[in-house]
């Protein structure tokens, strides 16, 4: 498995963290990785505040991923604050270490925004040559949001009215072409879903004689004044 270890670039939201739990399972069926579990930390998963404990978390992390995949989210987050006693660089170099170690029965996927993933492959003069494949999440579009939206609102019996779908399709093509940094993808849907439900369920409180439709329908005047993220 030596050259398995990825490097995952996009923003938040992106499905990054779904797919690396899906490619544990399918390096364990093909008898990659022996057991196939994901271990999922960030930067707080590795670094500790005191000497010598960095060691022992980043240690305590490898051992629990042999066998499976280590995600590392927001790898960058290790390497960008280089303040005096942050032990983000020991956590590199020990996890380094670590998948050189375990190489025949470890992957490390380390995930984050695309500028900031170059400073963490700087940060040891063996992770590039570890990590040297790439895969690039793209933002979803306007519609493939709607439909995200669609979908997480069904999941809890919801509908959108139609005139409310394209008010939000619209908002959403406004939001992209802007060009937005740190854009949530399908993280801001489940936030903007679960206010619309909130604004929802205040203004049918006041509301009679309503039947099942309506009670489970988020119209446009449920979203008209949330905010998307």
């Amino acid at each position: 498995s030596k050259a398995m270890h990825l490097v995952f670039l996009g923003n938040p939201g992106t499905g990054k963290t779904t797919v690396a739990r899906i490619l544990a399972k399918i390096y364990h069926a093909m008898g990659i990785l022996s057991t196939g579990q994901m271990v999922e930390v960030d930067r707080s998963g590795l670094v500790a505040g005191y000497m010598g404990q960095t060691a022992v978390k980043v240690q305590d992390v490898i051992e629990k991923s042999i066998g499976g995949v280590l995600f590392i989210d927001e790898a960058y987050g290790l390497a960008s604050n280089k303040t005096e006693g942050d032990y983000g660089q020991e956590a590199i170099d020990i996890l380094n270490k670590g998948m050189e170690d375990n190489r025949e029965n470890l992957i490390v996927i380390v995930a984050g925004y695309t500028k900031e993933m170059q400073i963490f492959l700087d940060a040891n003069p063996g992770l590039r040559s570890r990590f040297n494949k790439y895969i690039e999440f793209p933002d979803y579009s306007a519609d493939e949001l709607v439909e995200i939206l669609i979908q997480k609102a069904s999941k809890v019996d919801y509908s959108i009215t139609e005139d409310a779908k394209e008010y939000i399709r619209e908002k959403y093509e406004a939001m992209l072409a802007d060009n937005p940094e740190n854009f949530g993808n399908a993280r801001f849907v489940r936030n903007y879903l679960d206010k619309a439900i909130a604004k929802q369920t205040d203004r049918i409180v006041n509301e009679d004689n309503l039947d099942k439709t309506s009670l489970m329908s988020i119209t446009i005047d449920d979203i008209r004044d949330l905010s998307l993220c």
